[in-house]
Parts: structure tokens; C-alpha cells; sequence
């Protein structure tokens, strides 16, 4: 409410949230995230299986049951979701920790999630792991940056 109320703070660069590939959301195998009905972002085809925090903000969702899901409120207002896999949330939470829960405070590079990348695959799944701002209109400088490999915790993924 009042989104226009609310401080926009220029020069927040998100960090990768884990080590892989990073492509563009529509590059995605599923059509919710690559028609950006949740959002817009990037995705990273993993290489690591620790998600972490990639700026500071506080934790606003924890799919707890399934645990394959979070989202965060960044200090300037962005609004984000890391969502690990494509149809992960009928492993039912098999395969995934989770270290975090709504209303913690995070700092860039803290552990989300951890997941087992052979149990998804086992499972008929893939691991890529979404990052789709759900704000992302308020915020029309946002700049995604895709087509390389970035390295968790060091590379910027997105910059506003």
C-alpha cells in the first residue's frame, strides 16, 4: 500500500545467490516464470547447492512445508523470490533445508536454503533456481545481467 510512499534507493546490486550458468527468466522451462507472470529476473542452472542471501533484507515468506521457496524484502523496497527448481514443491520438501524464517533479518551471502541437486534429478526434476523480483515494475532502471557464469556471493546478477 503507498508503494509510492516508500524510499527508492538507487545503487542495490544483488549478488548471485549461487554458482552456475545465469540466464534470463524467459529462458526458463516453465511457462509461470518465462512469461513473467510471477515477476521478472534471472535464473542460475546451478553448479552449488546452497542458496544464499544476495543482499541484505529481511525474510517475508518461507514456503515451510515444501522449503524449496523464499522471499525477501531488500532495504530499498525490492521485492524478491528465490525459487529452487521447476515443480520442486511436489518433493514435498524432500531433499531441501531451509535456514531461515519469515521476519529474519539477512545479510548478503547468509544461508536460505540448502537442496539436494541428484535427489531433483532423481526426482525428474531440474535445479534451476529463480530469482524473480515481484516489484520489479517500481523499478524500471533494473538492469538483469545474464549469459555468463557467476560465482555465488561475488558476481552481480541484478543491478537497480
Amino acid at each position: 500500500m503507498f508503494s509510492f510512499l516508500k524510499k527508492k534507493e538507487k545503487g542495490l546490486e544483488l549478488k548471485a545467490y549461487l554458482s552456475g550458468e545465469i540466464i534470463d527468466i524467459t529462458e526458463v522451462n516453465d511457462e509461470v516464470f518465462s512469461s513473467k507472470m510471477m515477476g521478472d529476473g534471472v535464473a542460475i542452472i546451478p553448479t552449488t547447492n546452497l542458496v544464499k542471501s544476495p543482499a541484505d533484507g529481511e525474510i517475508t515468506v518461507v514456503m515451510s512445508e515444501s522449503k524449496h521457496a523464499v522471499g525477501i524484502r531488500f532495504e530499498n523496497g525490492v521485492e524478491a523470490l528465490i525459487h529452487v527448481g521447476i515443480d520442486t514443491v511436489s518433493m514435498n520438501g524432500q531433499g531441501f533445508e531451509v535456514f531461515v524464517k519469515e521476519g529474519d533479518k539477512v545479510k548478503q551471502g547468509d544461508n536460505l536454503i540448502k537442496f539436494d541437486p541428484g535427489l531433483i534429478k532423481e526426482k525428474g526434476f531440474v535445479a534451476d533456481t529463480m530469482l524473480v523480483i515481484t516489484n520489479h515494475l517500481d523499478y524500471p532502471s533494473m538492469e538483469l545481467i545474464t549469459g555468463n557464469e557467476v560465482y555465488a556471493g561475488e558476481s552481480t546478477v541484478v543491478k537497480f
